[in-house]
């Protein structure tokens, strides 16, 4: 019997940020799908149905972060993973964030999360 593959979104309008994430998660056998806008994202997290995602807070159409409990609430089972470069804003309590990732995210970040 096979594993199945994580599904994992990336919202992050840095690109190399997204290509970093996007190659170590799929040398873990993860699909993973990328958008660099929020209206983007928000489209591919109901199209996609992500298991994981990681969601950056400035996009250049909006705050993804404001879109939390949305996302949240349509799909209960979605481990959020926020991310931000700058000092992260505060989170609403009682939203289930899996983790607050502040940029710069390195290749050793990931490894000790996700090993």
């Amino acid at each position: 019997m096979t594993k199945e593959r994580l599904k994992v979104l990336i919202i992050d309008d840095e690109k190399d940020l997204c290509l970093l994430i996007k190659a170590y998660l799929s040398r873990k056998n993860c699909d993973v799908h990328t958008a660099y806008t929020l209206s983007d994202g928000l489209s591919q997290v109901d199209q996609f149905l992500p298991d994981i995602l990681f969601l950056d807070n400035n996009l250049p159409d909006g705050l993804g972060w404001e879109k939390a409990e949305n996302i949240i609430k349509d799909h209960p089972n979605i481990k959020l993973h926020l991310l931000s470069a700058y000092n992260p804003p505060r989170i609403k309590d009682g939203l289930p964030v899996t983790k607050v990732w502040e940029k710069p995210i390195s290749l050793r970040d990931l490894d000790m999360y996700f090993s």
